[in-house]
């Protein structure tokens, strides 16, 4: 599936909510900030669009969806063309957008040791680093986001935050016990261990897309 330059996508694709987001995406939980982030520059550009670039620069892959219509075809077209024959998801909340994309998955746990591809969604993207926060509450279990070669991720706009913390604030204020596992993914597993080159997909996925739909 080709993957267009992630500004040109977002700018063909959102001139028309721009200027009603100009400030920063709007979330549900309280603010949080800790001290040492006063130390941090203001994000130069637009959330979706600080978050689509630095994905891009740490090898992951982008798709900006403009709504439900769009999302699927973007899934069922990189279906068709990777030929996956055995997908894994089992999140209720986007089950229904993959059924629809005509993918055939499945959801037994057991069968992860050689799945080609997972689908799942997340709890927030950061844009200032371009990281998927994921946790074990959202029904997809502990091992799914280290043990397929394939992670693809559904997140929506209103999951956007601008930092780490901010992401972690809404985790507190989402769940009333934080969930056991809460995992930061920047990225591709990758490493340089070997040679001193780098080598992606060594202890984890070796490809990492994310479909970003807009839900404002």
């Amino acid at each position: 599936m080709e993957i267009r330059d992630p500004r040109r996508i977002i700018l063909d694709k959102i001139k028309a909510v721009r200027n009603s987001q100009e400030d920063r995406v709007k979330t549900s939980f309280p603010k949080f900030r800790h001290d040492s982030l006063q130390y941090l520059n203001a994000l130069e550009d637009h959330p979706e669009m600080e978050f689509a670039r630095n994905l891009v620069q740490v090898k992951g892959k982008f798709v900006y969806c403009p709504n439900q219509k769009e999302l699927v075809l973007a899934l069922r077209i990189l279906y068709h063309e990777e030929q996956w024959e055995k997908v894994f998801c089992m999140e209720p909340s986007i089950r229904d957008l993959i059924d629809r994309s005509g993918i055939s998955y499945g959801s037994d746990q057991e069968s992860l040791h050689d799945v080609e591809a997972a689908i799942t969604g997340c709890e927030f993207l950061v844009a200032r680093t371009g990281s998927i926060l994921v946790s074990s509450a959202q029904g997809s279990g502990r091992r799914v986001f280290g043990h397929t070669p394939v992670h693809i991720v559904i997140g929506r706009t209103t999951q956007l935050v601008n930092e780490i913390a901010d992401a972690l604030a809404g985790i507190k204020g989402k769940y009333s016990e934080m969930p056991s596992q809460i995992s930061l993914i920047t990225g591709p597993s990758r490493t340089a261990d070997i040679e001193k080159t780098l080598v992606l997909g060594a202890h984890g996925p070796r490809d990492l897309y994310v479909f970003l739909l807009n839900d404002h």
